[in-house]
């Protein structure tokens, strides 16, 4: 059968395949939400230490309070990173999963009525009645709960993240972005550690800035220059303020 699109085309009209096409969809959408997170974890890890050690560096040539504060920030912001994101992932895990019940309660107690919803929401995506019908009983007769979840919610219950993982992932991707500026800085002369740092890591902070603008659809070179001059003021600042504290004798 076909149907007529909003812009007068005439196109096939969705079989029971749709679903699995929206699943699957949804699945790479939050594969690159995913892959964006780690992007923007790394962004916060070479922010982050590159400040702090930048700092340090500016109030003191010393290897050791660099090394001591680099490492201090390292380990507490990936730390945190985790922290932050395993409650925010078991916070929505739980919201899906307490959704995931009300459907099974809801599919045994009405099925008929939940197969009208079903049907509802696929003609609400523009089926005809007769088609929408025969999609929602096809797919309820294979899996009620998958068809209800993947049109009502967009959701797949075996697609659930985990907060463990997701704890790790963060806390992985801050570390590896603040390695580079935390070996950067150690690794080289006295002479060199302040500019060469200050050009790792603005040109890092570019790379990621446009590969999380990429991911989400954005201007790269617009994101690029915005996280570039953030990270430029960030690494400013705190030299200068260690700077000041080298030359008061504070430290």
């Amino acid at each position: 059968m076909t149907t007529t699109d909003m812009s007068g085309q005439a196109q096939s009209e969705p079989t029971a395949q749709a679903p699995a096409g929206q699943v699957s969809r949804g699945g790479l959408a939050q594969r690159l939400n995913w892959l964006r997170a780690g992007v923007l974890g790394a962004n916060d890890g070479i922010v982050s230490v590159a400040a702090i050690v930048v700092g340090v560096a500016g109030a003191t040539s010393q290897q050791g309070p660099i090394l001591a504060a680099g490492a201090a920030g390292l380990i507490g912001g990936a730390i945190s990173m985790a922290l932050g994101e395993y409650v925010s992932v078991s916070s929505q895990s739980d919201s899906q999963r307490a959704l995931i019940r009300r459907e099974e309660e809801a599919l045994r107690t009405d099925p008929q009525g939940r197969l009208e919803s079903l049907r509802t929401a696929y003609e609400a995506r523009g089926l005809s009645p007769e088609t929408a019908r025969a999609v929602a009983e096809e797919l309820s007769a294979k899996d009620a709960l998958a068809a209800q979840l993947s049109a009502r919610y967009n959701i797949d219950e075996e697609e659930i993240a985990s907060p463990w993982h997701a704890a790790l992932a963060s806390a992985l991707a801050f570390t590896l972005g603040a390695l580079l500026p935390l070996l950067s800085i150690l690794l080289l002369p006295a002479g060199l550690r302040i500019p060469v740092t200050f050009a790792v890591v603005l040109t890092a902070l570019a790379a990621t800035g446009a590969l999380g603008a990429w991911i989400g659809g954005a201007k790269a070179p617009r994101a690029a220059v915005r996280v570039v001059i953030g990270g430029a003021v960030a690494l400013g600042a705190t030299f200068l303020i260690g700077s000041l504290l080298g030359q008061s004798g504070v430290v």
